[in-house]
């Protein structure tokens, strides 16, 4: 389904904090692995995270002050790139360039909410927080705890049935 031109489709899940992105993402992506779909996620981290870890060679060879580090193994590879101080932080088109589209189907996106592509929002009505969709209309459809008022264009899915969600991401590309 997917092409090295890097016209992976690309769903993003937007909210506010503490409303459970994270762990819906961990519920969805069985559904759609389930129909055979290649998943690679870009997460937006906060500025001075690490996936590396003290007292291993590949974060002392690191902290030596190389520029890139590739860690690979039988299972897997990670590639960890150190930015200047001065380079601005990569925009989500630059590091879905960056993914292997020839071995993925989806692209699933947590957070850069400001920037364009589809959307779905998950508001958690406990949380009393305002909409997103109300000013970003890259929001196509809204994950909520409870039925909502919203746009008549706007798809509303129950963000405690990952399976729903999953079958909305399917159809609304595949299908």
């Amino acid at each position: 389904m997917a092409d090295s031109a890097g016209t992976t489709p690309v769903i993003g899940f937007s909210a506010r904090a503490g409303t459970g992105r994270t762990t819906l993402l961990k519920k969805v992506i069985p559904h759609l692995r389930a129909r055979d779909l290649r998943i690679a996620v870009i997460k937006h981290a906060h500025d001075d995270f690490d996936v590396d870890h003290p007292g291993k060679d590949s974060y002392e060879l690191r902290k030596a002050d190389v520029y890139q580090t590739l860690v690979a193994s039988s299972r897997r590879k990670a590639l960890i790139t150190e930015f200047e101080a001065f380079q601005a932080e990569p925009t989500l088109s630059d590091l879905i360039a960056d993914l292997d589209h020839e071995h993925i189907d989806l692209i699933l996106v947590e957070g850069y909410s400001a920037e364009h592509y589809a959307k779905i929002e998950l508001h958690r009505s406990g949380l009393d927080k305002p909409f997103l969709f109300q000013q970003d209309e890259d929001i196509i459809a809204l994950a909520a705890d409870q039925p909502v008022d919203v746009r008549d264009s706007l798809m509303q899915l129950d963000m405690n049935n990952a399976e729903a969600v999953a079958d909305f991401i399917y159809h609304l590309l595949y299908a």
